[in-house]
């Protein structure tokens, strides 16, 4: 009984470590004066209303809107096929591929952002919404694939091959066989792979220049020069819209997904 005890409560040390900073900016966000600061001496929602007020969280949040889903999108032209293959077939260097794919998430965010730098925008002269649109399509491939995979995973592929014994096309079977039965698992990558997106710094940082950054970066730009709760405030809205993705894609597939590869 008093081991479970003990148990109980370093387990609630854990989670007082892990959400108190979230909390903390969560109360901080509705201070009422013109400085960050906990606890607040009174209440306000005016600096929520001041996120609509600053002209380059507007233009930047578009910006991330549009290179996310662009990103996604090609990332799923990309990324489907690759996780059909590695889940229906075994050929001769499947394990490195599937590594190959995987390594944009192993490779640390600062390294990818700068050899992203050096070649897509210092060699090959790249504009910056293309070289950003290539760096989020690259970091968000990997869970593309590998939520897709997992999904694939529980496929039974004889009825891909009925479908075939019955005349249909490898193509044709694919789109009306395969595709409906993993639509769960595609909607819960692109949810997963925007977020991951819409809120990466490391890789946007390199890839961003004049006149055209990212809502992430401006947030960073912001608080270099101001410190009142705007911040906060974008803060907790970024966490609610994070909380209600990954309710959905619980929802879809359930966590369980991501634990069986």
């Amino acid at each position: 009984m008093q081991k479970n005890r003990g148990l109980a409560f370093f387990t609630f040390l854990v989670f007082l470590f892990l959400l108190g900073p979230l909390l903390i900016i969560s109360v901080t966000s509705f201070e009422g004066g013109s400085v960050l600061k906990f606890p607040p001496e009174h209440l306000s929602f005016k600096w929520y209303l001041n996120i609509f007020d600053v002209q380059m969280f507007i233009s930047t949040f578009k910006t991330s809107i549009i290179v996310s889903l662009m990103g996604n999108l090609f990332a799923l032209v990309l990324g489907i096929p690759a996780a059909y293959a590695l889940s229906r077939f075994d050929f001769k260097g499947k394990k490195l591929l599937d590594a190959v794919f995987i390594s944009p998430i192993l490779i640390p965010g600062i390294v990818l952002g700068f050899s992203f730098l050096r070649y897509i925008v210092g060699t090959y002269q790249l504009p910056i919404y293309t070289a950003l649109f290539i760096g989020h399509t690259i970091i968000m491939l990997p869970f593309i694939i590998r939520v897709i995979s997992s999904s694939l995973s529980n496929f039974d592929f004889s009825i891909e091959e009925a479908a075939e014994s019955l005349g249909a096309s490898k193509v044709k079977t694919f789109f009306i066989v395969v595709l409906p039965n993993i639509k769960s698992g595609i909607l819960a990558a692109v949810m997963i792979a925007f977020l991951e997106s819409f809120n990466n710094v490391d890789i946007s940082v390199f890839m961003t220049g004049p006149g055209i950054s990212t809502f992430p970066i401006q947030m960073l730009t912001y608080v270099e020069n101001y410190f009142d709760p705007t911040i906060a405030a974008i803060s907790v809205l970024l966490m609610v819209i994070t909380t209600f993705f990954m309710f959905m894609v619980e929802r879809l597939m359930g966590l369980s997904y991501f634990t069986k590869r």
